[in-house]
């Protein structure tokens, strides 16, 4: 197999394909659990062998934390001059981020960090950011050459994007963009902005944690009669491909399959993507957005700072299936929670909301599925 294309990265080569941690194998197969460390190491060796040796991550993702953990122990058998570390420092982990850098670089017994972020900047912790000198002190760390390139990744509105953009002069961006946020959330503009700057972009979401992996039924058929052998995911990463800002595409693969498919085609030129294939996908998106109910993208982020637990993602799932015609029935997924961690339970603190960055309006939704409860009232349905 060939090795994946690279790009050029200030005086680097970076791989056109990133592997983004947060979505490694678990125990388990369920997102959000113990991550499976065998597994997970051959993806990782498989992936160092065919030239992807960017590997992003950050204090905050895991259970407890632990992803950094994990990742450090898998990379442990490599030179550290071999492959691209990328991590983060979120704001929500406190004010003490001297501390956590201190851990992090302890965790990956390194001294420096290729790539470093303040991470999932929103309109609501903008300010925080700058408020706690987190960016004056990782500007130091960066002269000091502790970290080579320091960035931000932004879920935040176009205005804290530029605002943020003017605050420093920043290395790169990382930002989630696909092509159904391309015409139904901000990431068009985002993507202008960006280049007319001239920061590079590193892409995260570019499947919408799975979404656009799998389309609707009438969705797909837009694109498999153009292109009968191309899977449905590589659509959405040839569509990256073909933008010039684009410096990386992060995926978080699960399986060694995604890996392998991923690697096949970030290892061929992307001449084949014409602008006959972007109407088919432009047509296929509208048709999967007309059927689209809540675009949870089972990110975590909301569980994780849940002060009752609640299984935000999965109560979405059911939201939606509900709500999309697949039965009432799907409701009684909401009955099989743990009593003490339904919508019911939900103490609008709003934390959830604050955290999502889809902006999914996750407090009304709760609403209605109480309501719903209610009703109900513990009964089955039918």
């Amino acid at each position: 197999m060939k090795r994946v294309i690279y790009k050029s990265f200030d005086k680097i080569e970076l791989p056109e394909l990133g592997l983004g941690a947060l979505r490694l194998p678990t125990t388990t197969n369920k997102f959000g659990d113990p991550i499976n460390q065998a597994e997970a190491q051959k993806m990782i060796d498989y992936s160092m062998s065919n030239g992807v040796n960017y590997f992003d991550t950050a204090y905050a993702y895991g259970i407890d934390c632990d992803n950094e953990k994990s990742l450090s122990a898998m990379l442990s058998k490599y030179p550290r001059n071999s492959y691209y570390l990328a991590t983060k420092y979120l704001n929500f982990t406190g004010d003490n981020y001297d501390e956590l850098l201190k851990k992090q670089f302890e965790r990956f017994n390194t001294d420096y960090f290729d790539f470093y972020m303040i991470h999932s900047v929103f309109d609501s912790t903008y300010q925080k950011y700058l408020d706690n000198g987190s960016i004056e002190y990782l500007a130091e760390q960066k002269r000091k050459g502790r970290i080579k390139y320091l960035g931000f990744s932004s879920h935040a509105s176009i205005d804290t994007l530029k605002a943020l953009a003017d605050y420093y002069p920043w290395d790169f961006a990382q930002i989630q963009l696909n092509y159904f946020d391309w015409f139904y959330g901000r990431a068009k503009e985002e993507y202008n902005f960006l280049v007319e700057r001239g920061l590079p972009i590193i892409v995260m979401e570019p499947v919408r944690g799975g979404r656009l992996a799998s389309l609707s039924e009438q969705a797909e058929s837009v694109l498999k009669a153009a292109r009968p052998n191309r899977s449905i995911v590589s659509w959405a990463f040839r569509w990256l491909r073909s933008f010039p800002g684009v410096q990386m595409t992060l995926s978080g693969m699960s399986t060694m399959e995604q890996l392998k498919e991923n690697i096949k085609l970030f290892s061929e030129t992307n001449k084949d993507f014409t602008d006959d294939d972007e109407k088919y996908l432009y047509e296929a998106c509208e048709i999967f957005r007309s059927g689209i109910g809540v675009p949870c993208t089972n990110c975590l982020y909301c569980v994780n700072e849940c002060p009752v637990g609640i299984d935000i993602p999965r109560v979405m799932n059911i939201y939606n299936n509900v709500t999309q015609d697949e039965g009432a029935w799907e409701f009684n997924g909401i009955l099989d929670l743990d009593p003490e961690k339904t919508p019911a339970n939900c103490i609008k603190c709003n934390v959830c909301e604050n955290r999502c960055p889809q902006q999914v309006e996750i407090l009304n939704i709760m609403g209605e599925i109480t309501d719903w409860q209610q009703k109900k009232s513990g009964d089955r349905w039918a």
